[in-house]
């Protein structure tokens, strides 16, 4: 699944070669997670300027001149891929074709893709956003006797962070993916607010260095801790992996462990 670093550079990309274009056609072929009927989608969108395409979480946006946004979540599978020439797209869910000829397929063979016309505004905020700090940690580490994992992970806390980039984080800020989160110290959880929007920053610049056209898949060579091919991380303490909340988990002794 395409996390918060992937959608920045999905959507820079997209926006650089999209913006200002009008939008000739929505073909969906799958309407199934769809939250309104085609025809409000096509009325609402078609013959309209696409003014940005933004990351909002894990979801990209869409946004149009007369203020109608399409929101898309790629979930586990979800592909996006140019329009070609004489080049069809398998497992299709929806098409955005603009005027030049430029478009998009969004494609999924799990049919997971979720299209939004309109999302509602987030109750929670992004990753990166600047009240996601030390304080904003605390209280929601508060009275919270639940591993520290799924804290990062739970999008009802904040917005963007999936199982690669929780374990990243928790491997840079020196904390056990099992630690209790109310029992982590204040200097610990300094460290992770920090380690938050470092492992992000510097994530999003690695996918745009080595991958600057890219606006699908995930790019995950650079990672330190969260790579299941490598027995070790490059200083050589030994990488572990185990579940939390169904989701496999890399990590080091080198991690403290709050309990």
């Amino acid at each position: 699944m395409p996390e918060l670093p992937d959608l920045q550079v999905f959507s820079r990309n997209l926006s650089h070669a999209l913006k200002g274009l009008k939008l000739i056609k929505v073909n969906v072929v799958q309407s199934k997670k769809l939250n309104v009927p085609v025809k409000d989608l096509t009325k609402a969108l078609e013959g309209e300027v696409l003014e940005d395409v933004i990351r909002s979480g894990k979801q990209l946006h869409f946004k149009f001149t007369n203020n109608q946004t399409l929101g898309v979540h790629l979930m586990l599978h979800g592909e996006i891929h140019w329009l070609e020439e004489n080049t069809k797209q398998k497992f299709v869910i929806f098409e955005l074709h603009f005027e030049g000829g430029k478009g998009i397929a969004v494609t999924d063979f799990q049919r997971g893709v979720t299209p939004t016309l309109n999302p509602d505004p987030a109750e929670a905020p992004d990753a990166l956003d600047k009240t996601v700090n030390t304080n904003f940690w605390k209280t929601k580490f508060k009275a919270r006797r639940t591993a520290v994992k799924k804290i990062l992970m739970d999008q009802d806390v904040v917005r963007g962070i999936g199982n690669a980039y929780a374990d990243e984080i928790l491997y840079d800020a020196g904390i056990s993916p099992f630690s209790v989160a109310d029992k982590i110290p204040d200097d610990h959880v300094e460290a992770l607010a920090k380690s938050v929007k470092k492992v992000l920053v510097d994530a999003e610049n690695q996918i745009l260095k080595s991958n600057p056209s890219i606006i699908s898949g995930e790019v995950r060579d650079f990672l330190k801790v969260h790579r299941p091919k490598q027995a070790a991380t490059s200083d050589g303490a030994a990488i572990h992996m185990d579940t939390i909340a169904s989701r496999k988990t890399y990590y080091t002794d080198k991690q403290q462990l709050f309990d």
